[in-house]
């Protein structure tokens, strides 16, 4: 009986926390807490620091990749050679002279199964994290033809912009020799 006595006030109750809680968000907006404002704030400081660093580490990787005899193209408007070379170097403010073209690029590896290299290459990785997404302070990598875009086909891959050899990797800032040891060592045990 005590719960049917005060089951009128616990509906009460929930219904007037809801539309306090819901006006008063339609109305001024979601706040955040102190600290994940002050989180923020010096991540947004330290943001430009940050980025030359993505973009210094990101170019030595695309010229590595381009070297390397397991590499078939590399992907990355920073280099000279880059078809997207000039816009980038017009639109993008320079880091020790190139574009700052971020720390996103993509390779492909050369192989007579680039699916199953491209497989190969990420489970290889030590240093390097297999994970979606893109601009961590650390170095993301993932083989798109066997992760995200798995369940398409030959022709949609296409589509898309999805070769099977294709491997994308978000550059962090690590030291650069950390970097550049696990992409070798990955793609040694990926050829």
């Amino acid at each position: 009986t005590l719960i049917l006595t005060l089951f009128p006030y616990t509906t009460l109750f929930r219904s007037y926390t809801m539309k306090a809680r819901m006006e008063v968000n339609r109305t001024f907006g979601g706040a955040l807490s102190p600290l994940n404002a002050w989180l923020i704030l010096q991540g947004i400081e330290t943001l430009h620091l940050r980025m030359q660093a993505h973009s210094r580490n990101a170019l030595r990787v695309a010229q590595f990749l381009r070297e390397h005899p397991l590499v078939s193209w590399v992907n990355y408007p920073g280099l000279d050679d880059a078809a997207d070379h000039a816009l980038a170097r017009k639109q993008f403010r320079a880091v020790d002279g190139t574009p700052g073209c971020s720390g996103i690029l993509t390779f492909g590896i050369r192989s007579d199964d680039p699916v199953r290299a491209g497989e190969t290459f990420i489970d290889a990785c030590e240093f390097l994290s297999h994970l979606a997404n893109i601009g961590d302070a650390k170095t993301l990598v993932i083989h798109p033809a066997s992760t995200t875009h798995r369940q398409l086909n030959e022709q949609e891959l296409a589509q898309a912009g999805v070769r099977p050899d294709m491997v994308r990797l978000s550059v962090g800032i690590e030291h650069i020799d950390d970097i550049l040891w696990d992409i070798d060592q990955a793609l040694q045990k990926a050829c």
